[in-house]
């Protein structure tokens, strides 16, 4: 699944980054890497990796904005305890806990929590975008060094 994106650069990255952030296991990051050892601009991989990557967050955001928790148990594949150890993060730190939306196992509960909690997007936004950009930027940035 994952190198499917190969063929399709860029785009496939975004893809990738995408389903990530939603329902499918997937690591954006071995794309990112190979994009970059293959060449292309790291900066535009980061850029395209981080936009995918956020837009898959939205996307679980809605489904805990707006869907069952039905929904959210099967296709998100987030136990209970999983939303129970998102929500008690997001009770601590508020919309700050989502610059960790990035991380496996807490990243997509605190986004379906966040829209569980009805956290406005204008708010969701600047965390996840950060948390995701930074990184994407310090993978690259270990990959290939102070270039960037």
């Amino acid at each position: 699944m994952e190198l499917f994106f190969l063929d399709y650069g860029l785009l496939g990255l975004f893809g990738l980054a995408f389903l990530a952030a939603t329902v499918f296991p997937v690591a954006s990051e071995a794309g990112l890497a190979v994009l970059i050892l293959a060449g292309l601009d790291p900066v535009s991989c980061v850029a395209v990796a981080t936009a995918g990557n956020t837009l898959g967050a939205v996307t679980t955001w809605a489904v805990g904005r707006w869907g069952s928790e039905a929904f959210l148990s099967r296709l998100l594949r987030l136990s209970s305890e999983d939303r129970e150890r998102a929500r008690r993060i997001f009770d601590r730190y508020g919309a700050w806990s989502l610059l960790l939306a990035w991380a496996p196992i807490i990243g997509d509960p605190l986004c379906a929590v966040a829209g569980l909690f009805g956290l406005p997007l204008r708010r969701f936004l600047p965390p996840v975008l950060l948390g995701k950009c930074a990184r994407y930027a310090g993978l690259a940035y270990l990959m290939i060094g102070p270039t960037i």
